[in-house]
């Protein structure tokens, strides 16, 4: 004989409902970008124990429908072979154990930040947010490397330092196979590829496919130079540039010729002197079509055509 499914009607108080097991809870997802960039918003899905898509062993046993998206009812449906109760979104459909979590998972979808930092007035959806913001005023990092000491505000971000030291690189990239620690950093990547360049400069409308690529680049039309030398006071844009120019006062010369015994105290004039040895001129007159190594060459060429 058949089983018979009962309509459920929320017997059970919502008050009672609202309460979860610690079971339920696992840390969070981090966001994006630097490899140990440390950000405040974490995705709150991780701890919601979420049991997403649709399940095939149980069946819908009540839904309503309502004319207004932002005013969706839940559905419940049971699991014939444990009697499980699962609650719906009916948003995004992913189901939840109880109908406490759901709510505040359809948090999400409204848009609602009901817990407040005291520090800065910064609103988030969940009191874990709120902990874990918490951390950037009071400086707390409560998970430390167990190869290098370095300390983190969340879990996740200790996860994902920890494949500096494995070389894990779980991400790939579809088109030249290139590999990454991080999805943010492959989707960055995959800009490359596209050719999107989604953050211009509103000075004089250049591109850049990263977001720290503009705001380098308006150090140029700011006159801005953060970076400056401890011995002689020149100011630079960036960090390397400084680096660079202190070597002139070191005389550090790290960047050695494989052919020959000269060595460089930048890259650059390493890549350019080793075409002295493979003989490659990159660099040609567009009048003369004379060849160098490198592009000064032709800027200082005085062309007899």
């Amino acid at each position: 004989m058949p089983q018979q499914l009962l309509v459920c009607k929320e017997e059970v108080p919502p008050e009672q409902q609202e309460c979860s097991s610690s079971l339920d809870q696992e840390e969070p997802e981090p966001p994006h970008i630097k490899e140990e960039q440390e950000e405040l918003w974490t995705n709150q899905e991780a701890e919601q124990e979420p049991q997403s898509g649709s399940n095939p062993q149980s069946e819908l046993l009540f839904s309503d429908d309502g004319s207004d998206d932002a005013e969706k009812p839940s559905s419940c449906s049971v699991n014939k072979n444990t009697g499980e109760k699962l609650w719906s979104c009916s948003f995004c459909g992913k189901n939840f154990k109880l109908k406490g979590t759901l709510n505040r998972h359809m948090m999400m979808h409204k848009g609602e930040k009901p817990f407040h930092c005291s520090v800065c007035g910064k609103g988030v959806t969940w009191k874990h947010d709120l902990n874990i913001h918490m951390r950037t005023h009071t400086g707390e990092k409560p998970f430390s490397c167990s190869l290098c000491g370095k300390c983190f505000a969340q879990k996740e971000h200790l996860k994902t330092h920890m494949r500096v030291h494995t070389r894990e690189k779980p991400f790939m990239c579809t088109v030249c196979g290139k590999s990454f620690t991080r999805k943010e950093h492959r989707k960055t990547h995959m800009r490359i590829h596209t050719g999107e360049k989604p953050f211009s400069c509103s000075v004089c409308g250049k591109g850049f496919t990263r977001k720290e690529h503009r705001k380098t680049h308006m150090r140029i039309h700011t006159g801005e130079k953060p970076f400056s030398c401890l011995v002689c006071g020149k100011g630079f844009i960036l960090k390397d540039y400084l680096n660079r120019h202190v070597r002139i006062h070191t005389g550090e010369k790290p960047f050695r010729c494989s052919f020959c015994d000269r060595a460089f105290n930048d890259e650059s004039n390493l890549r350019a002197h080793t075409k002295v040895h493979t003989r490659e001129k990159t660099f040609s007159c567009s009048v003369c079509g004379r060849s160098f190594t490198r592009r000064a060459g032709v800027s200082r060429h005085e062309c007899a055509g």
